[in-house]
């Protein structure tokens, strides 16, 4: 099951909002066990092992973070996180990374494949028992509020990341407002049409031009160009449908993105993209590490380290790696000497350097065969210039408008165009009749195409 299924939007979420909002006004406790059980019988749907091995995470979360909580010293306390942090990081390196690190030493190992949406339930588990450790929250003693952290289906898949201490008061939540659930609802279409329009569509444009044989160097780049809108539209359509579904049902769940295409420097789009992943990587990894506390030398082993990890993290392939390390070279350099330059520069030249290595970037986080990379790096800086060959020609007759509409959205002009409307009746009518469309149009692309998966799934 998908957020982007008919099974899921005409029949587990319509029955899991009839019994939420069936529920009298007070009996938050009712609602929070509605909750919890719609969310297992999602998770159950999505997978019976991701099922298993969410509920496994929470016991072990349960009872490392009660002893550490129980615990009279600092070290006990640390002792307990450890044990928590190993037992559930070290699953999931079995699952994800066994191979790879076998393949090091010329071992063939086959794990049993990853349960889905074990990388994010995982972090969860290691932010929960580290604030545990440090104080920043109490161990939660009631079982069902945990099991819930970690299993509510608006965000087991894919995040956004959330910590305990943020969500741990709406676990069992109180009944929204109406208005509250009207935001939900219009975010849960624009969610829609992000996914099942415009994600679609630019990945349609990416795989006709970046997985044929020969390309010019203008059809690379715009290949290029349509992965990064995919990704894109693909992953913030699902944050922002799993936000909406959250505002439906009472959590208050974590922005994700920010314009990522806007950044006028690669620092600047990692606090744009997957906000909530960085920020994990920060407050659990770099900062532990010693940040930039310990001098510049520390400071890039620090970077180094934490880039890989964040490669790694999205797949046990060496291309995930090298994507890591090279976004971890841009942001030493831009850190270290490119700094006074960048800010010197006009707004326009800073965001097309940007734009240059982060379309540079996802071709390496696309392409798993290093030949292939190879290849397509050569085009992109040594190919043809002709662009009246196929498949360039093809494209932009076939997704042109789905192309520039997502450039369009990329930009903040499009939530611009939604709050104007907002200020009127007549502009309100006008964005329902809007949001009715995308809906519409986004379920008619889904009986035809099926279940879409999401790009974030797999990792």
């Amino acid at each position: 099951m998908s957020l982007v299924s008919i099974s899921f939007l005409f029949f587990l979420l319509p029955a899991a909002l009839v019994c939420f909002y069936a529920v009298p006004a007070e009996k938050n406790t009712l609602r929070g066990a509605l909750l919890l059980a719609f969310s297992l019988l999602f998770v159950f749907l999505v997978q019976p092992k991701a099922l298993a091995a969410a509920l496994v995470t929470c016991a072990v979360c349960y009872v490392c973070g009660a002893g550490s909580s129980c615990a009279k010293t600092q070290a006990a306390r640390r002792a307990w996180c450890v044990c928590g942090i190993v037992l559930t990081v070290g699953a999931l390196c079995f699952y994800k990374y066994a191979a790879l690190l076998a393949s090091v030493f010329g071992v063939t190992i086959t794990p049993p494949g990853a349960p889905a949406g074990v990388s994010f339930f995982t972090f969860l588990a290691v932010s929960y028992l580290v604030d545990v450790a440090r104080g920043a929250c109490a161990a939660e003693r009631n079982p069902a509020r945990l099991a819930l952290y970690f299993t509510a289906f608006p965000k087991f898949l894919q995040g956004p990341l959330t910590r305990y201490s943020a969500l741990q008061t709406a676990l069992f939540p109180a009944r929204p407002g109406w208005d509250a659930a009207a935001r939900g609802a219009e975010r849960i279409c624009v969610g829609l049409g992000k996914k099942l329009l415009l994600a679609t569509a630019a990945q349609g444009a990416a795989e006709k031009l970046l997985d044929t044989g020969v390309i010019s160097c203008p059809a690379a780049w715009l290949g290029a160009a349509c992965y990064a809108l995919q990704i894109y539209f693909d992953f913030s359509g699902y944050t922002d449908m799993a936000i909406g579904l959250g505002a439906l049902f009472g959590l208050n769940l974590p922005e994700n993105f920010n314009y990522p295409y806007c950044a006028q420097s690669i620092t600047d789009f990692w606090r744009r993209w997957h906000m909530t992943l960085s920020q994990w990587f920060r407050d659990y990894i770099y900062i532990p590490l010693g940040g930039s506390r310990r001098g510049k030398p520390r400071q890039v082993l620090n970077l180094l380290i934490v880039w890989a990890l964040t490669g790694l993290w999205h797949g046990a392939s060496w291309n995930f790696a090298l994507w890591g390390l090279y976004f971890a070279v841009l942001l030493i350099v831009e850190k270290f000497v490119l700094a006074k330059l960048l800010n010197r520069l006009p707004a326009f030249f800073r965001h097309v350097y940007a734009l240059f290595f982060i379309l540079l970037g996802w071709v390496l986080f696309r392409t798993e065969d290093f030949s292939r990379l190879a290849a397509l790096l050569r085009t992109l800086f040594t190919g043809a210039a002709a662009v009246t060959a196929e498949p360039f020609v093809f494209v932009l007759r076939q997704y042109g408008i789905e192309l520039l509409l997502g450039a369009f959205f990329c930009t903040p002009l499009g939530k611009r165009l939604l709050e104007t409307l907002d200020r009127t009746r007549f502009g309100r009518v006008v964005k329902y009749v809007l949001l009715l469309a995308i809906f519409a149009l986004a379920l008619l692309a889904l009986v035809r195409s099926g279940v879409n998966a999401f790009i974030y799934a797999q990792f």
